[in-house]
């Protein structure tokens, strides 16, 4: 919701009348006339901008104030606030300036990056890509000064690809794919330059930068990653930042060609072979021998595709001996968690696309496992960790019983209250519906614990479970789940009721006299009276008892949660999966 100010003002721009609307497009034309941009022309523009934007439909500005804010767009000269403020109000208005902006002729980096925001809300079809993707990649082949690669290049360029793939050739992937290698993996190992105060008497003076360092403080080895630290970065540090945040989707874009033939296999065990006879150095300077960089020499002979590949390797695998490391601050340990979802995401991609890598990738990926197995703060890394397990470990011949045991057994039953996993958790198996279905024999079995994420979360997840269901029916569950879903409010109650007896500081406990009056939920949550009921409704696992005949029972002792929130809406959810399930039961 927004504060009663702000819904004042868009209140107003909506409903301004045409002939104020017209004096003001008059206005802000005379304003933008003058080179020196004041206070008044920037409120000006802001407020242009909230009056294309506030309404649903496109607001017609006049051809001569369109003319006006393209080219202070297009200008270099201009203020960086002036250029944000016209990009953004010509996406929004018409007539479309998508085929009327000189792409060809700019050549100030950020100023291409704000009008390549318009084009890519405008673009119809991939011709109004091409001038802007040949643009920006003549920016990358140009060889530009150090502190002049545009760190938007990289962002704007994966927007393109994620509109129209096509739009680049294959001469367009070489070259981007041969600067995503420079990025990823020859990153500078020393800080970049800041300055500090030379005191009163003196001007600032400039630090010395030193080397980078891991999480722990302890000096950065190999090479640059996203989990070295440092008081500042070079431009290179960053566009490694950025080269890894995109290099997921370009793998899975490009890199989908059958590059991982078996000639090619053996071409490269050849030369891995080759390379650790040989007295191999890092192509990083000061960096030391380690198993990523045993192949930098052979990996040069590759096309730039797999060279890509082989480099994205190494970096992941770096990434995953960092994570290794205690971190001093807080912030490092949750960017670790995320890189770590990234890298075992990115290897598995590189492995699908080339089975050679799965020799090399899954010693560090089982030792990753054994790691982070017993500590549920990294259960949402453990979902790519399960997946190249699915992927991969019949190629390798690995047991991953136990990794899946894990998953569908643990998580669901204790971290059912974090929707974040709970989404991401029902996603994966949304996604490897058919594999699980047919190869995890424990996936239908543990339909009572996948249940527990849509009790909580419902009706957030309705629409997932309702794809789910098919698969979790079998001869032997199908009367079981029905029950289970006209069961969901009491799951949710009783889940309620074991964080709830987890947080509290449970009473001293008396024997009840079953003669009484029956007692609060809670307290009932408590009693071994009543232990073996909630163990059912909690239970893990399907065909592990039964309570049909303790019905009435299990409404009487959950009477008082019935007005619960979650209760009301998890009630709310069981006709929609219920009229699925029936629908399945009935065919």
């Amino acid at each position: 919701m927004y504060a009663s100010g702000t819904e004042s003002l868009i209140k107003q721009a909506r409903e301004i009348q045409e002939e104020e609307l017209q004096k003001f497009y008059g206005r802000i034309s005379k304003l933008l006339n003058v080179k020196d941009f004041g206070n008044e022309a920037i409120d000006s523009l802001q407020r242009l901008h909230l009056i294309v934007s506030a309404t649903k439909y496109g607001r017609t500005i006049p051809v001569d104030l369109n003319k006006k804010l393209q080219a202070l767009l297009c200008s270099p000269s201009s203020p960086e606030q002036v250029q944000v403020l016209c990009s953004c109000t010509l996406r929004e208005s018409l007539p479309l300036s998508v085929h009327s902006l000189p792409v060809d002729d700019l050549q100030d980096n950020r100023t291409i990056s704000y009008v390549a925001a318009v084009i890519l809300a405008q673009a119809g079809d991939r011709t109004d890509l091409t001038a802007l993707s040949n643009q920006f990649l003549r920016s990358l082949e140009s060889r530009q000064p150090e502190g002049q690669i545009s760190r938007h290049v990289l962002p704007v360029l994966s927007k393109v690809i994620g509109f129209s793939p096509e739009t680049l050739t294959e001469d367009h992937i070489n070259l981007v794919s041969r600067k995503l290698v420079d990025w990823l993996r020859y990153a500078s190992v020393q800080q970049g330059t800041s300055m500090s105060s030379g005191g009163f008497f003196t001007g600032p003076r400039t630090r010395q930068p030193g080397p980078m360092t891991e999480v722990d403080g302890a000096v950065a080895g190999d090479f640059f990653t996203v989990l070295c630290v440092g008081q500042s970065y070079t431009e290179d540090q960053w566009m490694n930042m950025y080269a890894f945040s995109m290099i997921r989707k370009w793998l899975l874009t490009y890199d989908t060609e059958g590059t991982g033939s078996t000639d090619t296999a053996q071409l490269k065990k050849t030369q891995l072979m080759q390379s650790l006879s040989q007295d191999d150095r890092s192509e990083v300077d000061g960096s030391v021998m380690s198993m990523v960089s045993a192949t930098s020499s052979s990996s040069r002979l590759l096309p730039p595709k797999e060279r890509l590949r082989e480099k994205a390797f190494e970096y992941c695998h770096r990434l995953i001996e960092q994570s290794d490391r205690k971190a001093t601050k807080k912030a490092d340990t949750d960017l670790q968690k995320a890189c770590l979802v990234e890298a075992v995401t990115i290897m598995d991609i590189i492995c699908k696309e080339d089975p050679s890598y799965v020799y090399r990738a899954f010693p560090c990926i089982k030792a990753l496992y054994g790691r982070l197995s017993g500590d549920l703060s990294y259960a949402r890394a453990m979902l790519p960790i399960a997946q190249f397990y699915l992927n991969h470990s019949e190629t390798a011949a690995v047991d991953s019983e136990v990794v899946f045991r894990q998953l569908f057994s643990r998580f669901p039953g204790e971290l059912f209250n974090e929707p974040l996993l709970a989404f991401e958790f029902v996603q994966f198996c949304r996604a490897n519906v058919g594999v699980l279905s047919e190869g995890v024999a424990l996936y239908r079995q543990s339909f009572p614990n996948l249940l527990k994420f849509l009790a909580w979360n419902s009706p957030a997840l309705i629409s997932e479970f309702v794809e789910l269901l098919p698969s979790l029916l079998a001869p032997e569950t199908a009367i079981e789940i029905l029950h289970s879903l006209l069961d969901l409010p009491c799951l949710a109650a009783a889940l309620d009721l074991q964080l709830r007896s987890v947080s509290l500081q449970a009473p001293e406990r008396t024997l009840w006299d079953q003669g009484t009056k029956v007692p609060s939920s809670l307290e009932a949550f408590r009693q071994p009276y009543y232990r073996g009921m909630f163990l059912y409704i909690l239970r893990p696992e399907a065909g592990t008892g039964d309570t049909i005949d303790r019905l009435s029972m299990v409404h009487e002792v959950l009477a008082d949660m019935a007005e619960s929130p979650r209760t009301v809406q998890c009630a709310q959810t069981v006709p929609y999966s219920c009229m699925s399930s029936s629908t399945l039961l009935s065919r």
